[in-house]
């Protein structure tokens, strides 16, 4: 029996919870139809539902079919309840869109319709009203064709076979060619469409009256399949709720192994893992429910015993959600009544919050408010009556206000100086617009020679743990790409907070030096209206600064379609109503940010001085004569430490000869002068070194590229050696690195055989040297390769020491060199008169010997070596 996660959506008063009723009630799993009207609805279990007559939270019911489970879920379809819907979209198989067939396609549908793309979730759609005056099948049809998709379909029972087939084959040329071989096509075949999202099955007719019903349950057990599972334990988290004894419940989906009372669940939130017991597993119908021992894949439950998850979580094989696309627009404050602790309250509305995670709930710690943002004022209604009804307190609300963004409009650097007295960190950012609506990316293009790995994670996490404001109103930034392009640590001085505070001090330097636009939130709207009422609604929307179609008139009808600023169409509901006399009809969906109509004067009312946010501050800390300063940020590229890595001239790739030749003896001296000072730190710490220093610095005599020396280098009796620190130099190479990730075994194999090569060639000794330290009792081995030695350290021994060891006993008769990029090894090396050579450096010679080996033998053995 297949089992199906199937969800229901709508613009809100077309018949969604209606139809969710039929379906119950002709599938036999309710003895009588409720009705919204009446108040007596299944899936409407809130009072507040019963007395609106709209759905606001998500709602679970059970029906079988033929040789199907299904569980549907019912979802809020008011724009203000947009995220509630929104998460349930993460754990459906199939979702059911409904359109109004007396209203169309309306502006929430295509909202719908997007969000249902973004997901993938295959969708089946229902036109519904098809009863009332008005509704016209065959438009009703080529609208749903028009503007969501041309593979809708109909699949009304009323059609033949061979209609039904020709039209589903119109929809793809895979399904065009079964059908022009065979004549026909299978239900296999269409449910394979189906479930790909290349034909949407619509069935038409009144949920109300049960016409169509029938036709519509049996195309969900015909043309339905059950997807894949996976084998191992995978659970997703959709909503979190409490029941009337204040137990939280952990609503989920299970997509892989099974779920059973009293297993361990593990996680991690603001990066603490958890690990908890589930108590007791809930499989709900409308209000009611019945405890299971076990759920199983494809089923929908609540768990009780939970108390660190959250929405969108991934729990066991099955990942995180992305954030969800649709972001509270409106903010308001909280007013509580005399005798309520504010932060007692607070603690409540995190309650709520945790439930609806785009409920967002802020404390201003310098005015001591409370304050939420939130869709529209229908979720404020609701919100003041679940906080009385839950926890006892009448609160007020504010006048609300709009939420802005700020992003910027061409790339710039940003860079972060964080030098007091014994502290060091310089983090350069590149800050890059992006397309509306794709929020913050953070990545990083810094080489690991340059920053350590660690330290370039840690400056992604402070990127990514704070809000950032922008610098015009304070507003939170958005549309952008942040990356790490350089930054600079001290070996001693160093520590994690003074990433923080360079990072933070970055991104706000780059957003002063960057010219930055507001944004504000818009609506798609659609305005029905009497014909003779268009000019006022039209000289409305050019007050409003909103764009819009030509008006579309049908008798003495006329519908307008848009977009307009939040701002200017809050309220705008009661105005078209006064005006049409009751006979306007308004509806919205929330289209996104777009540039503010009036910045200039949205920005001065703010009033917002970036100078004085001392807690954003754009300045860096630079240090002189053993004391900290202060410098300005727009003087700050005249100190730092780094290069810019926007005005640092780019070499055309490709480009071989001379400039490649200048290159390279310019990264050589670099590092000559970084030996320089790394042999200075040395003598301050452990004292001057005996032996000729500069023997330390004596660069390796390279012969032409196919000559490899056949003498021994004058000046030391022994021959040279190369020792290889093997797993520095595997996680340092892109290739090997992800050969390692796959079969760690294999990359230590494919290094010794790219070693093997390059002994043969450069006629050197050449040691690789592989932790084995943690191996209990491992007393070390030494074994030989073909013609290099592999080392595997003993027990407490790391590479490092192993390392700094030989190197100690070798460099006295002989030239070594060291291959590795960490830093406190090629000090210590340094000590001991070797000479270091980088990961990437190291790559480029064996590169170059492999590249001569390949053109020897393709010379057939002629070419001199």
């Amino acid at each position: 029996m297949k089992r199906l996660v199937i969800g229901i959506l709508a613009h809100v008063d077309a018949g969604k919870t209606t139809l969710s009723e039929g379906m119950l009630y002709r599938a036999g799993e309710t003895r009588r139809l409720g009705r919204v009207d009446h108040g007596d609805a299944f899936l409407d279990t809130y009072a507040l539902e019963r007395e609106r007559g709209i759905t606001i939270f998500s709602k679970q019911a059970l029906l079988h079919l033929d040789g199907a489970e299904i569980t549907l879920l019912d979802t809020p379809g008011h724009v203000d309840f947009s995220t509630e819907m929104e998460r349930t979209l993460q754990v459906l198989d199939y979702a059911v869109l409904v359109v109004s067939g007396t209203d169309g396609v309306q502006s929430h549908t295509e909202t719908l319709w997007r969000l249902l793309e973004r997901y993938r979730v295959p969708t089946f759609l229902f036109v519904n009203k098809l009863d009332l005056p008005g509704a016209d099948r065959g438009a009703l049809l080529a609208e749903v064709q028009a503007r969501l998709d041309g593979g809708c379909a109909d699949f009304g029972a009323d059609r033949p076979r061979g209609a039904l087939e020709e039209s589903v084959a119109l929809c793809s040329e895979e399904l065009m060619e079964r059908y022009l071989e065979a004549g026909a096509l299978e239900d296999g075949e269409i449910a394979e469409a189906v479930a790909k999202r290349r034909v949407f099955p619509c069935f038409f007719g009144s949920a109300l009256r049960l016409e169509g019903v029938d036709a519509f349950l049996a195309g969900l057990a015909r043309y339905t399949r059950e997807p894949p599972r996976r084998e191992a334990f995978g659970a997703k988290v959709y909503k979190i709720g409490w029941d009337e004894q204040g137990v939280r419940l952990t609503y989920l989906k299970v997509t892989g192994g099974s779920l059973r009372v009293k297993a361990a669940v593990s996680g991690s939130r603001e990066g603490e893992p958890w690990e908890e017991k589930v108590n007791q597993l809930r499989v709900y119908a409308g209000a009611k429910f019945r405890t299971v021992e076990e759920a199983l894949p494809g089923m929908v439950c609540a768990a009780a015993g939970l108390s660190r998850t959250r929405p969108g979580e991934g729990l066991g094989a099955e990942p995180d959600s992305e954030l969800p696309s649709l972001r509270p627009v409106l903010g308001y404050r909280v007013e509580l009544p005399r005798g309520v602790d504010a932060h007692t309250a607070l603690t409540r509305f995190r309650q709520l919050e945790e439930e609806d995670p785009q409920l967002h709930v802020v404390w201003n710690e310098a005015l001591q408010e409370l304050h939420v943002q939130l869709m529209g004022e229908v979720q404020l209604e609701v919100l003041g009556r679940l906080v009385r009804e839950r926890f006892g307190m009448e609160v007020g609300f504010g006048q609300g206000s709009i939420l802005y963004r700020e992003t910027i409009s061409s790339t710039v650097e940003g860079v972060g100086h964080y030098e007091p007295l014994r502290h060091y960190a310089e983090v350069h950012l590149l800050l890059e617009p992006g397309e509306r609506g794709s929020g913050l990316r953070f990545a990083s293009a810094c080489r690991e020679d340059d920053l350590d790995r660690n330290w370039q994670r840690l400056i992604l996490t402070h990127l990514e743990e704070k809000t950032h404001p922008g610098v015009l109103t304070g507003s939170p930034i958005t549309d952008m790409k942040i990356t790490l392009a350089a930054g600079r640590a001290h070996q001693k001085h160093t520590e994690g907070g003074d990433f923080r505070q360079a990072t933070y001090r970055a991104v706000r330097q780059g957003l002063r030096r960057a010219e930055s636009v507001l944004l504000e939130p818009w609506y798609d709207f659609r305005l029905e209206l009497p014909s003779e009422a268009v000019g006022r609604a039209m000289s409305d929307l050019q007050r409003m600064g909103g764009s819009f179609a030509p008006p579309e008139t049908e008798g003495d009808r006329s519908v307008l379609t848009g977009s307009a600023p939040v701002s200017e169409m809050r309220g705008y509901q009661m105005e078209v109503t006064g005006y049409t006399r009751g006979r306007g009809r308004l509806s919205c969906s929330l289209r996104g940010y777009e540039p503010c109509h009036n910045a200039e004067e949205v920005i001065a009312a703010a009033g917002y001085d970036c100078d004085a946010d001392l807690d954003n501050p754009a300045d860096s800390v630079f240090c002189a004569h053993g004391a900290g300063f202060l410098v300005k940020w727009d003087e700050v590229p005249a100190h730092m430490h780094l290069e810019s890595v926007l005005d640092a001239p780019k070499e055309p790739a490709g480009i071989p000869g001379e400039r490649a030749a200048e290159r390279r003896a310019a990264d050589y001296c670099a590092m000559v002068a970084e030996d320089r000072e790394l042999l200075e730190i040395f003598e301050r710490t452990y004292g001057p070194i005996r032996r000729d220093p500069r023997k330390a610095f004596r660069p390796v005599r390279r012969e032409p590229a196919r000559r490899p020396p056949s003498q021994p280098p004058k000046g030391l009796d022994g021959p040279e050696y190369l020792l290889v620190d093997g797993y520095n130099i595997i996680f340092a190479w892109d290739d090997l690195n992800t050969l390692a990730q796959e079969n760690l075994d294999a990359a230590r194999g494919r290094l010794v055989d790219l070693l093997c090569n390059y002994r043969g060639f450069r006629q050197c000794e050449v040691i690789v040297v592989f932790d084995a330290y943690r191996v209990k009792g491992n007393p070390g081995e030494v074994e030989r390769v073909h013609n290099i030695s592999v080392v595997y350290t003993k027990e407490a021994e790391t590479a490092d020491m192993y390392i700094e060891k030989v190197t100690r006993e070798l460099g006295k008769h002989n030239r070594v060199r060291v291959a590795t990029s960490d830093a406190l090894e090629q000090l210590i090396i340094l000590g001991h008169g070797a000479l270091r050579i980088s990961a990437d450096a190291f790559r480029e010679e064996v590169a170059q010997v492999e590249q001569a080996i390949r053109e020897y033998l393709e010379s057939g053995g002629t070419a001199a070596r």
